[in-house]
């Protein structure tokens, strides 16, 4: 047997040695082919013959094993890229003309930088397609509709007092990129991320609220995530409450609102807090219309509310906040205020501040504060240094735990991703909160409150509480026989936009007896007090154009209604009222 082998070769039975970097050899498997057609003699091992069979064999080893002679294939280098040419291949040669053969079939480097550049193209143009077109071009439809309300807006007076007009960089904020990003939590903790960038926006917020306000960091925190007053209330509660315990707040038909808790006169629970929280409401004096602090009191003390809620939608008068903290201490519970009606008055400094006084306070952050629509909270945090109920101690130190508690009702009880959107706007609002033209604009809303009070009372019209303290007034529309609902649709066709709402004493769930009326957004049109005047007037047309359609169609609410159709009275004082309107800037679109 012969296993010989020439000392040249790298050869071992089953392997072959590899070079290594550091000198040794690293064993690697052979392809060995069992080829006696081909094999040379054993003596020939490893020849270097210039023929084409060399060529062809350049590189092979031959040895012979059991009397077998055997062939190792060794792989050849071939320069070509893509798809394979045969199995063992010749020469040099041969691989040239594969190689040459597979590049006449396939695109050149430079042909396939120009195909990928044109479907690059075309995705581009795919995606600027639907991505760049305007809103008119996009959806016809909702634009026509949209550019409707734009002219209700520009050619009606808005007398709504919850409802004002934005400025262009807050309509801008609105409607930019940042709907694109998803930020659930809060800044720092975040479930998704690159939220770098929002974080910045919505602590920058944080600044700004309680620089408006004139609040301490140390003592007050703020979330500016809420979509709106309404489920921020519902987050303090969901924080600071177990399910079934109570609240307490002005009922709605003396100018409180839903989400403080209510039940109709036939035991209906009209909002989630009177469904997860059991709620009692204090009322106002039937006679004067001014909230009765002594029977809140004694009701308080009687019902023991977790939580004692001050503020209304519809209450024309100064809170007694002082008051209402010493009921809060003596029944054990925490005073909260819902001040979305006055928060432009307090951070002006124009009305009592509940900061003063409350432990949590929340707000819309559009009606007076001329803002995008949402809502806010404040809490106290830090030392409660305050009195407990049932303690004669002046205070126990303890801190305020209302933070992580509120923050957490806010998110993830209540709702989702903040919208970012919304809070950039919102930042923009806090910003102009706090100059002095802000200011003075609220002085005009009260000013223009109070001109419009004194020219409806002229006029012989009821007003709850006899006037105003802020920027609404009440009409209590019984004594010329209508109700509010009838006298918001003569309105409504003369193109001035009021709500009907309940006054107390009335049956407010089938058909209240009066109107809210706001100057807010009249005011940031431009308009002073002579102008309320003439808005005054136009109100006694309509109520005057109500009382007889009222008189020749009956109270049926459908025959009355068609009574508004083609009728001149309100065609005529309709124009007057739009020639009245065009003439005031619209802040946002007004070229």
């Amino acid at each position: 047997m012969d296993l010989s082998r020439p000392e040249s070769s790298d050869l071992s039975l089953g392997f072959h040695s590899l070079p290594h970097a550091r000198g040794h050899a690293l064993a690697g498997p052979l392809r060995l082919f069992d080829d006696l057609e081909d094999a040379k003699p054993e003596g020939s091992v490893g020849g270097g013959g210039g023929g084409e069979e060399d060529g062809e064999e350049e590189g092979d080893q031959h040895f012979s094993l059991l009397g077998h002679a055997l062939c190792v294939k060794r792989p050849r280098r071939v320069l070509y890229s893509g798809g394979g040419c045969g199995g063992g291949g010749g020469g040099g040669g041969e691989a040239s003309s594969c190689s040459s053969s597979s590049s006449s079939l396939r695109p050149t480097k430079r042909q396939a930088t120009v195909e990928r550049g044109a479907d690059l193209e075309a995705r581009r143009g795919a995606v600027r397609a639907w991505g760049n077109q305007a809103l008119a071009e996009a959806d016809p439809d909702v634009h026509a509709l949209m550019e409707l309300e734009r002219d209700r807006q520009v050619r009606g007076i808005e007398l709504i007092a919850s409802e004002n007009f934005v400025c262009r960089a807050v309509l801008e904020a609105l409607g930019s990129h940042l709907t694109n990003k998803y930020s659930e939590g809060h800044p720092g903790a975040r479930y998704y991320g690159g939220n770098q960038h929002i974080d910045a926006i919505e602590h920058l917020c944080h600044e700004r609220a309680l620089a408006a306000f004139g609040l301490d960091p140390a003592c007050w925190g703020v979330n500016v995530q809420p979509y709106s007053c309404t489920s921020a209330n519902l987050a303090v509660y969901t924080g600071l409450l177990l399910p079934k315990d109570r609240i307490m707040g002005l009922e709605p038909p003396s100018g409180g609102h839903v989400s403080h808790g209510y039940y109709t006169p036939s035991g209906t629970k009209v909002s989630g807090a009177s469904i997860f929280f059991e709620s009692l409401s204090y009322k106002v004096n039937p006679q004067t219309g001014y909230i009765d602090y002594d029977k809140l009191e004694e009701r308080a003390m009687d019902f023991h509310p977790k939580i004692l809620i001050c503020g209304g939608s519809s209450y024309p008068r100064e809170w007694d906040f002082a008051r209402m903290r010493m009921i809060a201490d003596k029944c054990g519970a925490v005073l909260m205020c819902d001040m979305a009606h006055i928060s432009g008055l307090v951070a002006a400094k124009e009305c009592r501040s509940p900061f003063d006084y409350c432990d949590v306070v929340t707000s819309t952050t559009h009606k007076n504060l001329r803002g995008p629509r949402g809502g806010i909270i404040f809490f106290r945090r830090g030392k409660n240094l305050r009195k407990r109920a049932g303690s004669f101690s002046q205070g126990d130190e303890r801190d305020y735990d209302f933070e992580d508690r509120i923050n957490f009702g806010v998110f993830p009880a209540m709702q989702g991703g903040p919208h970012n959107n919304h809070i950039a706007a919102l930042a923009i609002t806090l910003k102009q909160v706090a100059t002095p033209e802000y200011k003075a604009y609220i002085q005009q809303v009260k000013k223009n409150a109070q001109a419009l009070a004194a020219a409806l009372l002229r006029r012989k019209c009821r007003l709850v509480t006899g006037g105003t303290d802020n920027h609404l007034v009440l009409w209590d529309l019984r004594n010329f026989g209508l109700t509010g609902k009838n006298f918001e649709k003569v309105c409504e066709a003369c193109h001035i936009s009021i709500n009907k709402t309940p006054i107390y004493g009335d049956n407010g769930s089938i058909s209240p007896g009066g109107v809210r009326i706001g100057t807010p957004a009249m005011t940031t049109r431009g308009c002073l007090e002579d102008d309320f005047e003439v808005i005054a007037d136009f109100l006694i047309r309509a109520a005057q154009i109500a009382s007889n359609l009222l008189k020749e169609h009956g109270k049926m609410q459908k025959e009355f209604l068609r009574g508004l159709q083609n009728n001149k009275d309100i065609i005529e004082l309709g124009n007057q009222v739009e020639n009245f309107a065009s003439q005031f800037a619209m802040p946002g679109f007004d070229v």
